[in-house]
């Protein structure tokens, strides 16, 4: 079964339980989660229910699709990433984002947990993602191309919105959040980098790294989407300070931040 299929099974399976059409579609990182319970809720599909859609394994992502309306908008939220890392194929990893579109999405807003690679960014910050680095992970395009998804070499010079990124810049102001903004690199994990590995990112142009996102936004903008991309800085990387890394860091950093993380979503969804 190619991804494509995949997405149409999975697409069946949702509408056989709601009819929700969404605008916009949340995906939540690491420790990100608590946006879900905003939510009001008409619809909570757990991932087990959905075909073709895979069970994340990691520890605080519950791994469901969520319906309603967030800032009187309505929504569908992924609570629970699928990573690379757990030992799933690319097109499985995009396929929660590529569903979100097929029932409706036209923007996309990304969420993540990342480390900062650029030595002026400090745990607590948010990055609005201008740019990305994915070249270090297989393309979720590799395969079997459908035209209704999307064309065969997408351009990719713009993968994320300016016009989002101007509303990230008000909603951050609003919120009280210091909103930087730069390149995202993804990561194949689950280990943490090395500190030679983050001075060969630094020199590549990166600014935050991690393990999701750059292939979803890649998914998403072959499909003609609108993207807004957000990380959320819980820790400088490997290299920039001499504490190790733990994902029990990330979670409590993502925590700490989940109140403006809140509403700096928040703020953008209700300018859209």
């Amino acid at each position: 079964m190619n991804a494509y299929e995949m997405v149409n099974r999975a697409v069946a399976s949702v509408r056989k339980v709601t009819s929700f059409e969404p605008e916009i579609a949340i995906v939540l990182g690491s420790g990100l989660g608590a946006l879900a319970d905003k939510v009001e809720a008409e619809c909570v599909l757990p991932a087990s229910e959905i075909d073709c859609y895979g069970r994340s394994t990691v520890s605080g992502h519950s791994g469901r699709l969520i319906f309603g309306r967030f800032e009187g908008k309505r929504v569908v939220v992924q609570q629970g990433r699928i990573h690379y890392y757990e030992g799933y194929e690319m097109g499985e990893v995009v396929l929660p984002v590529r569903l979100m579109c097929a029932l409706g999405a036209k923007t996309v807003i990304l969420t993540n947990a990342a480390g900062g690679v650029n030595e002026s960014y400090a745990p607590g910050d948010f990055m609005a993602i201008t740019g990305q680095i994915a070249q270090f992970v297989p393309s979720p395009l590799r395969g079997v191309n459908d035209e209704s998804f999307g064309t065969r070499f997408p351009d990719m010079s713009e993968i994320y919105s300016p016009r989002l990124i101007a509303l990230a810049r008000e909603a951050a102001t609003e919120a009280g959040a210091t909103l930087r903004e730069g390149v995202y690199l993804q990561a194949s994990g689950p280990n943490y980098e090395s500190p030679e590995e983050i001075r060969a990112f630094r020199t590549l142009g990166a600014d935050a790294v991690g393990m999701s996102t750059a292939v979803e936004a890649i998914a998403a903008r072959h499909m003609g989407r609108e993207i807004l991309g957000i990380s959320l800085i819980t820790n400088p990387a490997a290299g920039v300070s001499c504490t190790p890394l733990s994902h029990e860091e990330v979670k409590a950093a993502a925590d700490k931040a989940g109140e403006r993380f809140l509403r700096l979503v928040s703020g953008v969804v209700r300018r859209l």
